[in-house]
């Protein structure tokens, strides 16, 4: 009983080692899957950041017309974009300071939640003075956020229906 099952190992053993065995075709097609991989687009940085600040317009204008269903909406935008960062965009430097906006984030969500006009004011004006200071601290100081003035889509109502 040994015996056979001595060769029957052993004969597996040889049959994988076989050029053309399935463990050659598997490493082939693993290898195959890591180049498409490599080569899979990825959003930079940038193009997060553009988003986010699409985000930040429209937070405003929800805010400012007590649209809070909307800021709400906009906000976890905004929290989703910073998540995909940390995700898909790890090798930057920069990433290592985009937790100084949770303070600003947190107080956001509250303002939201209590529908609370003069805190959402407070804390809109938090939120866009840290996306600031990070950039300051991030060697982007030339890129400087505000206070939106004109809305960033004709097509959009941010008025509460």
């Amino acid at each position: 009983m040994k015996a056979i099952l001595s060769l029957v190992s052993m004969a597996l053993i040889m049959a994988c080692n076989q050029p053309g065995s399935n463990v050659e075709q598997m490493q082939q097609q693993i290898d195959s899957l890591q180049r498409k991989l490599d080569n899979t687009y990825r959003p930079g940085l940038g193009e997060f950041m553009s988003g986010i600040q699409v985000h930040h317009a429209k937070l405003w204008y929800a805010g400012a017309n007590n649209n809070w269903k909307l800021a709400d909406f906009e906000v976890n935008e905004v929290m989703e974009t910073l998540d995909d960062i940390k995700k898909y965009c790890p090798d930057r430097p920069e990433v290592k300071s985009i937790g100084m906006i949770d303070p600003a984030i947190d107080s956001m969500n509250a303002a939201i939640k209590q529908q609370n006009q003069q805190l959402f004011k407070s804390s809109f004006l938090l939120l866009t003075n840290t996306c600031n200071n990070c950039h300051r601290a991030t060697a982007h100081e030339f890129n400087v956020i505000k206070v939106p003035d004109t809305p960033p889509f004709s097509n959009q109502e941010f008025k509460p229906q």
